[in-house]
């Protein structure tokens, strides 16, 4: 989490209310409001909350360093700005039982003209890679085997993650009732700089993982593109996508993942 003060105490009063038994990881990416304050308030109320604080770093290094302190035989992934349903962790549990990665339904709440767009999907062997991490559940001996997230990434992490998921024969379950609502990007500036680093992000993948476009249900993405703000979020991420093009260079990522 950074930067999460108005968001985090909610996340985690919705995280207590989940059926046991089970273990909160939280760690702070260097913020710079109360997010630090507020987790180790938390933290030291209730003996099942464990708080990290870490250098500012990635996303993806950021939840590693969780994963490499959890416990559990399962690890359930989500955001800061987000908050789960009273059936979420018991739902990624029971998914969990019958498959290595388990991905729920995420609600947008907030502005409805944000929350209308759908995610651009992405398909490996038939699955939808593109789940997001606010909402993701996977099998810790899986995540640990495939070397967790990749911290290189500034976005698109769990797309990453999930690929090579897939690749090792993991099937992603998808279950509509473990569900998260997350909070959209309050302004159009917030949603556009969000798009710009998805397009980013996107670049690195195919750095990583060689050309995608074949991966895509272009006619599909392309009939979801008809509204103002899907047109403008479509030219965010290409110049985003372009910036990386641009000024990769030695950045350019290889294809092994980095030990987390």
């Amino acid at each position: 989490v950074r930067d999460e003060e108005p968001n985090l105490a909610r996340l985690l009063e919705s995280l207590l209310q989940q059926e046991p038994p089970f273990e909160v990881l939280i760690v702070d990416a260097q913020s710079r409001d109360r997010t630090f304050a507020i987790a180790s308030e938390f933290a030291e109320r209730y003996p099942g909350i464990f708080f990290a604080w870490q250098r500012f770093g990635s996303r993806g290094q950021g939840r590693n360093s969780a994963a490499a302190r959890a416990r559990g035989e399962g690890l359930a992934f989500i955001d800061g700005d987000c908050i789960a349903d009273s059936a979420w962790l018991s739902r990624i549990r029971q998914g969990l039982g019958r498959s290595a990665v388990v991905a729920g339904r995420t609600v947008p709440v907030g502005s409805s003209a944000f929350g209308e767009l759908d995610r651009v999907e992405l398909y490996q062997a038939g699955s939808d890679v593109s789940y997001p991490s606010c909402n993701l559940g996977y099998r810790t001996d899986l995540f640990r085997r495939i070397g967790g997230f990749d911290a290189r990434f500034v976005t698109a992490e769990d797309i990453d993650l999930n690929l090579r998921a897939v690749r090792t024969g993991a099937q992603i379950l998808y279950d509509p009732k473990a569900i998260v609502f997350h909070r959209v990007r309050p302004t159009v500036l917030r949603f556009l700089y969000q798009a710009f680093w998805n397009g980013y992000g996107r670049k690195q993948l195919t750095e990583k993982h060689g050309t995608l476009w074949g991966h895509y249900r272009v006619r599909r993405l392309l009939r979801n593109q008809h509204s103002v703000l899907a047109i403008f979020r479509m030219a965010a991420a290409l110049v985003g996508y372009m910036t990386r093009v641009a000024t990769g260079g030695d950045r350019r990522l290889d294809r092994t993942t980095p030990a987390p």
